[in-house]
């Protein structure tokens, strides 16, 4: 059992956090999009949660494949969803060599190949998210925060309603319990 210690946390704003530990391995993806799937709020269209699945599913593999592809089988992927009223947040973290996500972004708009088979994760998420980051946190762990938003924010900039609202460093630290 795991006890999790949450900085900065938004009680009253949100609806429902989970953290889940899942296997550093493709075959628990299943897994990963069951457990998931319990967070679909009603008002939430089939499309927008569609997207939401599709960018778990990308993050995760990502993390398996890519961060702990040289990592010890036994290391774990760790897996938090927060559902607010108006948005979903989740957190990927691994234990894999850090990269630079945006420069990964500049790199693939100048190669991208429509007829190549892979390598199309990151634009799958960065066409889905809202907001997408990815940062190296001070327990030498990476964490890939993707935002959707599923209600209209009325006048609202998007980028100024994520800066104002998602807390990056809001970074769970998940402990064995006593």
């Amino acid at each position: 059992m795991y006890v999790v210690d949450v900085k900065d946390f938004e009680e009253l704003e949100q609806l429902k956090t989970s953290i889940q530990q899942f296997p550093s391995d493709l075959k628990a993806l299943e897994s990963v999009l069951a457990w998931f799937d319990q967070f679909k709020p009603s008002s939430v269209r089939q499309k927008v949660w569609l997207q939401c699945q599709l960018a778990l599913a990308e993050g995760f593999t990502n993390a398996v494949r890519h961060a702990h592809k040289d990592v010890p089988e036994d290391v774990s992927i760790d897996l938090e969803v927060t559902l607010f009223p108006q948005r979903l947040e989740f957190r990927i973290w691994d234990q894999g060599p850090p990269f630079d996500l945006e420069q990964r972004l500049r790199e693939q708009k100048l190669q991208m190949n429509p007829q190549s088979g892979g390598g199309r994760g990151i634009a799958i998420l960065q066409k889905i998210a809202d907001h997408l980051s990815y940062t190296r946190t001070d327990d030498n762990r990476n964490c890939l925060l993707i935002v959707k938003c599923y209600q209209e924010l009325g006048n609202r900039d998007l980028k100024t309603f994520c800066k104002d609202n998602v807390k990056e460093s809001r970074l769970p630290i998940v402990r064995p319990m006593e």
